[in-house]
């Protein structure tokens, strides 16, 4: 799920959620907001039973998945849209 707040200029904050055990293990949120660099981005466990990460992002169109360990890829179905290249979010 992707939950969107705008913020104090042309910020967005985009905050990024799964399940907290779907995949098992550390899970990052990779895209052409960060380079496509694991670790930058992982998502927290949170008391409701989610993980979370929270990204600043300026208006633009992005890419991004999900990377879990092993090398697994996951894109976002609450995403934009979800093409060849991944999940895009359009802000």
């Amino acid at each position: 799920m992707i939950k969107r707040s705008k913020l104090f200029g042309n910020k967005t904050r985009v905050t990024f959620c799964l399940p907290k055990d779907a995949p098992d293990g550390p899970v990052s949120v990779v895209g052409t907001f960060n380079g496509w660099e694991p670790g930058l981005h992982e998502l927290k466990d949170r008391r409701d039973g989610t993980r979370t990460v929270t990204v600043r992002l300026d208006p633009g169109h992005y890419r991004f998945r999900y990377l879990a360990s092993d090398g697994i890829w996951l894109d976002d179905e609450h995403a934009d849209a979800v093409g060849p290249h991944g999940s895009e979010l359009l802000l």
